[in-house]
């Protein structure tokens, strides 16, 4: 009896314990505002203090035979003792498949784990401030390292020690890993769904997987639980997309010449990089160096044809089917998040390459508010995490990280699943929860923003000074009007120019963050100020009556906030080739007034449709969604160009059809040009 209850009594204490061991208390209060409160402190406290195990166990370039016969090479991570032993525990496992080389990945955690000297490197990076100064963008570039950034990139070794075991491996064709590199399509796909069933199955762990990465590994995530494996219980994707062709590749059909290339370049770089360790052993796999020669440069030749070809018909196959709509590459390449039952946070940016995307991801997602969350900074693609971790601020990026897991892989009731669900920073404002952002259906208007037109007007608004200064109005009363608009190269320095350097060239100021430079060679409609704080929240669209002078154009438009002193900062921008105009109605959306608030075009080759000079051509181009506060003297703008280099620069045949040839914006009362733009709050127009 005695030994009966003394075991009783030992029993309830470990199940006690067993909360705070994985990292939490057993139930905290409901988490309130952006920052969490007192819940999220506690998250933080959980992840930066003292945690279960005071060691880490590396095994490297651990083979994983695909069901091909194709070996990837992964990197395991494991908690240890003291003296390096890996403890025999079974665990949880976070999976990060990279193109990015596990080397790098590598690199990049010990950089992280020096004794003394990281940590204060990281704080500072967070004490960096240099808001206020015309390179106010390094500060959003070095407080990202340290905002927790780098350990969803990289290896978080204080998730590791709390009870964690953690895959890296290279994606086929990349780093160390046999094969050729697929490109985030089906058998890479099929890849990432083995790894995580064969992560599963190892004996250190415990059955129970979740998933992490930034961009590429934020994408991949995604894929794989739009695929329900059944050992994937949840996914932390930053900054991921799912419609590549519309998000980065061709969005709009302008190729995007900006970062395609940087990002080829980067991968297939590091590929050619060989294991040096198994070089000194005499042990290189000549299987992977037979695959890389047989594929040195994947898909750099498709880049050179794009940009060499005069003729359509004479486009390699392989840009072709990427560029035609049902293709089975294309197809891979565009993602369903419907079919997602896995818990999921993503974390996303108005700026980021793949801004359309993300907030779509968490809409589209079929599961209760909680189990699905979305955090949106005024970020772009590198500097995720920048405006973290201090009081009234969402907390860092690791420590939400490992919160989600906490809950969702060791079931501990830390309250992360009643935070947000949607958080959000206002451009021009501060960050906000809520719970419904960019929802769809129109009915979803009566708890947003309505939206509502604002016609482009050649009279006069006084503000700009650029091709022609004109205004924007929420009646179309003017006059008929032809305004013409050139190709040029102010889109040097401009938001979308830092956006396709993924925010690279953020740090330039009066390029990223004021449009004045980019809009002396564009057409710009302003409204009147803005009497009280006005909400800009949700989808946005333009439509524009277009006369072309050649059988194609390129058109790009922007939207903005402009203040009193004539700073006109970009809060989300679009752009459409003239001959891909064909809207793909089924996967559109309208609002309550009937006009789209997401005209998602084909961007197929196959619905292209030569303009006919002369005549009037209208077009409805889709912005990623955004959420803004106009404060009051603010005004709202709209900008339209010809051009976008080097974000965009359409491919080789559509150039020519364009003749780089001067556009025109014909305003006429009877087809009318204007923004529908989704508004809360009484701005007095």
């Amino acid at each position: 009896m005695k030994h009966a209850l003394r075991a009783t009594v030992a029993a309830v204490a470990v199940t006690m314990l067993v909360p705070f061991l994985a990292g939490g208390a057993d139930a905290v209060a409901p988490p309130t505002g952006p920052d969490g409160g007192a819940a999220g402190a506690d998250w933080a406290a959980t992840q930066d203090g003292p945690q279960q195990y005071p060691g880490i166990n590396i095994q490297w370039d651990v083979p994983i035979t695909m069901s091909d016969g194709t070996v990837l090479k992964g990197n395991v991570y494991r908690p240890a003792d003291a003296s390096g032993r890996p403890i025999d525990t079974p665990t949880p496992t976070i999976v990060n498949l990279t193109p990015y080389t596990k080397l790098v990945s590598n690199l990049a955690d010990h950089a992280q784990s020096i004794p003394g000297l990281s940590d204060a490197l990281i704080e500072f990076f967070r004490r960096i401030d240099m808001s206020g100064t015309p390179l106010s963008g390094v500060t959003d570039l070095t407080k990202a390292f340290g905002g927790g950034e780098l350990r969803n990139f990289t290896v978080d070794r204080q998730l590791i020690k709390s009870g964690y075991s953690q895959v890296v491996v290279d994606v086929r064709g990349t780093g160390f890993s046999q094969g050729v590199w697929d490109m985030l399509r089906d058998r890479e796909q099929q890849d990432t769904v083995e790894v995580i069933d064969w992560a599963s199955r190892q004996p250190w762990s415990n059955g129970r997987v979740g998933m992490n990465g930034i961009s590429y590994s934020g994408i991949n995530q995604v894929q794989a639980a739009e695929q329900r494996p059944p050992a994937l219980q949840a996914i932390f994707p930053v900054v991921p997309g799912s419609d590549l062709v519309n998000d980065v590749l061709a969005p709009g059909g302008g190729f995007g010449f900006n970062f395609i290339p940087l990002w080829l370049t980067a991968i297939n770089g590091l590929k050619l990089i060989p294991d040096l360790a198994s070089v000194l052993n005499g042990q290189l796999d000549t299987t992977w160096l037979a695959d890389r020669a047989r594929d040195p440069l994947t898909f750099m030749d498709v880049l050179l044809n794009v940009y060499t070809s005069a003729r359509l018909e004479d486009l390699d196959p392989r840009a072709k089917e990427l560029l035609t709509d049902g293709s089975r590459p294309r197809q891979d390449w565009l993602g369903d998040p419907s079919g997602i039952r896995t818990p999921t946070f993503v974390t996303g940016g108005w700026h980021d390459l793949f801004a359309y995307s993300e907030s779509k991801i968490y809409n589209e997602i079929p599961l209760p508010p909680g189990q699905k969350q979305l955090l949106m900074g005024n970020t772009y693609h590198l500097n995720s995490g920048n405006e973290y971790g201090a009081p009234g601020l969402p907390p860092r990026l690791d420590v939400l990280q490992r919160a989600w897991f906490d809950k969702w892989l060791k079931d501990v009731d830390n309250g992360i699943d009643r935070y947000g669900p949607i958080t959000l920073r206002q451009q021009g404002g501060g960050w906000i929860t809520t719970d419904s952002f960019a929802a769809p259906a129109p009915a979803a208007e009566a708890r947003q923003a309505v939206h509502r037109r604002m016609y482009l007007s050649a009279a006069p608004s006084g503000t700009a000074n650029s091709v022609h200064d004109g205004s924007l109005s929420p009646e179309d009363s003017g006059e008929p009007a032809r305004l013409t608009v050139a190709p040029g190269l102010t889109s040097l320095c401009s938001n979308d120019a830092a956006q396709g350097t993924a925010g690279v060239l953020s740090v330039i100021d009066g390029c990223a963050k004021d449009s004045r430079v980019e809009e002396l060679n564009g057409l710009t409609f302003t409204s009147a100020p803005v009497a009280e704080p006005t909400s800009i929240s949700g989808r946005i669209a333009v439509r524009l009556n277009t006369v072309q002078d050649a059988a194609d154009g390129y058109w790009v438009v922007t939207v903005n906030d402009v203040a009193p002193d004539g700073q006109s900062s970009v809060l989300s921008s679009g752009q459409l080739m003239a001959s891909l105009r064909a809207i793909d109605d089924a996967n559109s959306s309208k609002s309550a007034n009937g006009d789209y608030t997401d005209p998602r075009p084909f961007t197929s080759l196959e619905q292209r449709q030569p303009t006919v000079p002369g005549e009037a051509t209208t077009l409805d181009i889709a912005l990623p969604a955004t959420e803004a506060l106009l404060q009051p003297g603010h005004r709202l703008r709209v900008d339209v160009y010809a051009g976008n280099f080097p974000k965009g620069l359409p491919i080789l045949p559509m150039l020519i059809d364009t003749g780089l040839r001067p556009q025109h914006l014909e305003l006429d009362p009877g087809r009318p040009s204007f923004v529908n733009i989704p508004v809360r709050g009484n701005p007095g127009w």
